[in-house]
């Protein structure tokens, strides 16, 4: 069903003690719509305090996946935990710039802390996690060429330690050249204008998965 111009008028003609009840009764089945008017309307913390703590628990958690690392399926599963904490931090704030240095640190500390032990097994047991690894890093690369070119510049020294981990991390290289990702790219800060058109045609010509 569409939202009319005619139904929103309707809405909007509701008694406001009416529309209360149908906003409680919304919200409480959406627990992001939840979130977000809370921190849009109660929270004393603002964007940054709150990115900054997700980062901080970021770390923990890749500190906590090192001491208790078993296999990259199992890294994999504490990966996907980590990107849906970034997601809904994202929906909560809508911190355009949270999105994707978050994602950055993630994999930087990930690779920082495990490139060791990912190393020992073969390229067949680490595809999900290098192919995963080559995803993120350009949905990275696309976030940031949207942001303000002085919010951008902010990324240029961790996008060069994320390229130095990829670097130490043979299987992973291997990956990201197969799937057309430029290692160059972050090395050298030089995102390309068209690179979410990049992205479009490897996906189309099977690659990235």
């Amino acid at each position: 069903m569409k939202l009319t111009q005619e139904f929103k008028e309707a809405l909007s003609g509701l008694p406001e003690k009416e529309k209360d009840k149908l906003i409680f009764r919304l919200i409480k089945k959406d627990n992001i719509l939840l979130q977000r008017l809370f921190f849009e309307l109660v929270d004393d913390e603002n964007q940054d305090e709150k990115r900054k703590q997700l980062e901080n628990k970021i770390k923990d958690r890749v500190a906590y996946m090192k001491r208790t690392f078993y296999s990259p399926g199992t890294l994999m599963m504490d990966l996907r935990y980590l990107s849906g904490e970034i997601t809904e931090h994202t929906k909560v704030t809508k911190d355009k710039f949270g999105e994707p240095y978050l994602n950055l640190i993630m994999l930087k500390e990930v690779l920082k802390q495990l490139n060791p032990d990912l190393t020992r097994f073969s390229p067949g047991k680490t595809h999900k996690f290098d192919i995963y690894v080559v995803n993120r890093t350009f949905k990275i690369m696309i976030l940031v060429s949207k942001l303000h070119e002085d919010l951008m510049m902010e990324f240029e020294p961790l996008m060069l330690e994320l390229s130095r981990y990829f670097g130490q991390n043979q299987n992973l290289m291997h990956a990201a050249i197969h799937n057309g990702l430029d290692v160059n790219w972050l090395a050298h800060f030089n995102i390309p204008e068209d690179i979410q058109m990049i992205q479009r045609d490897l996906r189309n010509q099977g690659f990235l998965r």
